[in-house]
């Protein structure tokens, strides 16, 4: 270790694996709402379609997240939050944190993975983090498609109320809904989003795409001022607008792959008990009633919640990994 900085040394695993599961929270607490209108204009046609009625209730990102406020409260953008930051704490812990470990894995300890490698590391921990963490995503996105009836009843009352509830109607399989189609989703989202990211920002800092750039953006201004009042060192190149480059970009080509499986996802967690037989026949059934064009239902909140949320969280996560690094360096060597 002779000749490295302490501010140098490599984030451990157990950094990687908490700083990951925080900064997705954090994501989520900025872009639920979008989140939440996503999900409401998924369903929309599923409701439309059983109900054979043709009124369309929900119009757009904006126009669901006003409709929403003006029908149901500004709280009802926060439904399944709590869900939400459970699901995100130890499902983005696995996925995220763990990647560069299962890359190394994979790649027998050597740092320099392949494409192939970087695939396979982003199947596998978007699969163990939907076996681990599906529960959480099944009340999360029940809580987000509730409306409140007319006579003020909800679907599920709080939390743990949806947690018992569905584990004694439905069973404990019941909290594992779609877990199949989540791990399709998840692996293809994973891979989409890490491989994408890691691949930018690798491109920017071998070529030296940045070098000498301000950043201009308010967003990004933002976060120099936080990451200046954190005294959090950042180096020339991997800096905020790499991050944010590259968490644009990987929001961007995550949406466009994974919306289908997605939308699926969605409409099959939420169908009440013998609607679907299966995912299958869930996807199905979307492609004869309602066309192609179902599966990239709520497509824009869908960019406009990954883009975003892979900008906060990326650039959260790189400014974690990096102040938790020094700290942990600086307990281990005072002097």
């Amino acid at each position: 270790m002779v000749g490295i900085k302490r501010t140098d040394l490599p984030p451990t695993a157990a950094i990687k694996f908490f700083g990951a599961g925080t900064a997705a929270c954090f994501a989520d607490l900025v872009t639920f709402p979008l989140d939440t209108a996503k999900v409401r204009l998924q369903i929309q046609g599923e409701s439309t379609a059983a109900s054979g009625s043709a009124v369309v209730k929900y119009r757009g990102v904006f126009g669901t997240i006003a409709t929403m406020v003006r029908t149901e409260g500004a709280r009802s953008l926060y439904n399944g939050l709590v869900a939400g930051l459970q699901r995100q704490m130890s499902f983005a812990s696995v996925r995220i944190g763990l990647y560069d470990s299962m890359k190394q894995f994979y790649n027998r300890g050597s740092e320099n993975a392949n494409i192939v490698t970087r695939l396979m590391a982003g199947c596998t921990t978007g699969a163990m983090a939907v076996a681990f963490a599906q529960p959480t995503d099944v009340v999360k996105v029940r809580f987000q498609a509730q409306v409140c009836q007319s006579d003020g009843l909800k679907r599920y009352n709080g939390t743990m109320d949806a947690y018992r509830t569905i584990a004694r109607d439905e069973g404990v399989r019941g909290l594992w809904k779609g877990c199949m189609p989540n791990i399709t989703r998840n692996a293809i989202v994973n891979c989409a989003e890490l491989v994408t990211y890691d691949i930018i920002k690798e491109l920017i800092l071998k070529y030296d795409l940045m070098t000498g750039m301000k950043p201009t953006n308010p967003m990004l201004l933002l976060w120099l001022f936080v990451c200046s009042c954190c005294l959090i060192h950042m180096p020339s190149l991997d800096n905020l607008p790499c991050h944010f480059t590259a968490a644009f970009g990987a929001g961007f080509c995550t949406t466009i792959v994974a919306s289908p499986v997605d939308v699926v996802k969605t409409r099959f967690m939420n169908s009440t008990a013998g609607q679907y037989s299966s995912a299958l026949n869930c996807a199905l059934t979307m492609l004869t009633k309602e066309g192609p064009k179902a599966f990239y239902k709520g497509f824009v909140p869908s960019f406009l919640r990954l883009g975003s949320w892979n900008i906060v969280m990326f650039v959260s996560y790189e400014q974690i990994k990096r102040g938790l690094t020094r700290m942990h360096s600086s307990w281990e060597s005072p002097f």
